[in-house]
């Protein structure tokens, strides 16, 4: 193939390339120079760059021995066959992404068609969603360096001046949903795993990153509104509105509102249908997604230290419209919507003060006691009204929220608040699958007379004890249709809070081959599966 780098092949226990079977010099060089390395074909990511005569590189990674599955764990463990199963997918995933990185530097961002054949390893989705995040660089701001990507257009920027392609490389997209998992769940479904869905799930977290990486100056919510727009343009069956403040005001969204009016920016409300199920009127999925494009902490201004970090306060929004917008790609037969109001939160002479009050679009008012407490104000209104106007049958928000989920998961996990045992089973088998990890935290009325003492209905924090669970049953206040026990009215909807202030950004405990340091861009990966597994439950 013109433009090929190397290739990327497994390595089993006896030191041969399975995968090179159909050539068997390479296969032959493969194993000697290996042998000869000194390599430990038993550990699993062993890895060497060798350089066979009358060929291209190849970069060969031991597959390793798996061991028995645990018998105990922190939570409640799948089945063995299950568990191992994900095992076996996530080292598939660093497999192939230490494998592209090896090779990545001999490309080079101003040629054309460079790729990497990338062998499935233990399977072709997770090899997939390996190697396209391994390959992932943020090059976009950069004019100097090993690939400066500053004047380029966006298809060279971030890594994507090189493809990843399956071994001996077919490359169109029939070809590439041919390469089935064969242990997949769903393989039955519309839509199996496949070489190309790994791409499709790895292309939208990388989206996401790339949105979160993004400058403020560079990522306005007015520009981040017209980016969703150009990349939803010609997906089938989807819709995007972008509505303006005029449009909140006449939706009585002061909180939102009340974020914004500190900004010289104007604030966008970005809503996205898509409509994928047989029935067009079927109750949809709702994905709600934080949208502060920055986040000074307004009036209540933050340390400056770390502040640039702010730029990835949209992480959520990142999140939940690159979600949809795999969905949406992969053609899951099931109805999406997906709202994000955007703002900027600001300190100025129009800012919020603390002490203000304001009433949501629901009818409660809310004291603002600290105006850096604003993801909880802008997602209340975009809650409400995605629930009351939707009538969903399941809503899920995500943010980059509290400090308190970071003290209490660090990096590994998002932080999951539900009180639906059902959605939490559903999140928590996705994300294990997709090894993008979430853990069930409290969502319960015992927490709301802590944000419900002052001089309104409610207050927009509730102190340093459990304060991801008080904001977490703060956004609880806002979703129409839930259950009422003292009216006797069942639940018409589940709701899960996504805290993932936590996961947003790589650090020691989640550095790895397809993660480098930096914005993660998750739960993409993890809301994909878990539409996927829903789309087909029923």
């Amino acid at each position: 193939m013109s433009g090929l780098l190397g290739k990327v092949v497994r390595i089993d226990a006896e030191g041969a390339a399975p995968s090179l079977a159909a050539l068997p010099e390479l296969a032959a060089q493969v194993a000697s120079q290996w042998k000869v390395s000194r390599a430990n074909a038993a550990k699993p990511g062993e890895c060497r760059v060798l350089y066979p005569s009358s060929f291209h590189p190849v970069a060969a990674v031991a597959s390793g021995e798996q061991a028995g599955a645990p018998q105990t764990g922190p939570d409640a463990l799948p089945s063995a066959n299950v568990f191992l199963r994900n095992e076996r997918l996530e080292e598939t995933r660093l497999a192939a992404a230490k494998g592209v990185r090896a090779l990545r530097d001999l490309g080079k961002v101003n040629e054309e068609g460079q790729c990497i054949e990338v062998d499935s390893f233990a399977s072709a989705h997770a090899a997939a969603v390996g190697a396209t995040l391994g390959l992932w660089n943020v090059n976009h701001f950069k004019t100097r360096g090993s690939a400066p990507a500053w004047s380029l257009p966006l298809e060279k920027q971030g890594g994507r001046h090189i493809e990843a392609v399956p071994i001996h490389g077919p490359v169109s997209s029939e070809q590439k949903k041919s390469l089935r998992d064969d242990g997949d769940e769903l393989a039955s479904s519309a839509t199996p795993l496949s070489w190309y869905t790994g791409e499709v799930y790895a292309r939208a977290q990388n989206w996401s990153r790339e949105l979160q990486e993004t400058p403020a100056n560079l990522l306005t919510p007015t520009i981040f509104a017209h980016r969703i727009m150009d990349a939803f343009k010609h997906v089938p069956h989807t819709k995007v509105v972008v509505h303006d403040a005029d449009w909140a005001r006449e939706q009585n969204m002061n909180l939102f509102l009340s974020v914004a009016q500190g900004s010289e920016q104007p604030c966008k409300f970005v809503e996205i249908q898509y409509h994928g199920a047989p029935d067009a009127k079927a109750a949809p999925l709702a994905l709600v997604g934080k949208g502060i494009t920055f986040d000074t902490g307004g009036t209540s201004l933050k340390p400056s230290a770390g502040m640039d970090l702010m730029r990835a306060d949209m992480g959520g929004a990142a999140a939940v419209v690159a979600s949809t917008l795999a969905m949406a790609q992969l053609g899951l037969p099931i109805n999406v919507v997906t709202v994000t109001p955007l703002t900027e939160n600001m300190p100025s002479g129009r800012a919020t003060k603390p002490g203000d009050i304001f009433q949501a679009r629901n009818g409660l008012t809310v004291l603002v006691d600290n105006t850096d407490a604003e993801g909880r104000l802008v997602l209340a209104d975009a809650l409400s009204y995605v629930s009351d106007v939707y009538a969903p049958h399941t809503v899920i928000d995500v943010a980059t929220l509290t400090g308190a989920c970071v003290m209490a998961l660090g990096d590994v996990y998002s932080g999951v608040f539900t009180e639906a045992e059902s959605l939490w089973q559903e999140l928590k088998t996705a994300g294990e699958a997709e090894h993008d990890l979430c853990w069930r935290m409290p969502l319960t009325d015992r927490y709301l007379p802590q944000i419900s003492k002052l001089n309104a209905d409610l207050v927009n924090t509730g102190g340093r004890p459990a304060g991801s669970c008080t904001a977490a049953i703060f956004l609880k206040q806002f979703v129409h249709g839930l259950e009422d026990r003292a009216k006797g009215e069942a639940a018409r909807v589940r709701y899960a809070h996504i805290d993932i202030a936590g996961s947003m950004e790589a650090a020691a405990n989640t550095l790895n081959d397809y993660q480098s340091k930096g914005l993660t861009g998750r739960p993409v990966r993890a809301l994909i599966e878990f539409a996927r597994r829903l789309a087909f439950s029923s």
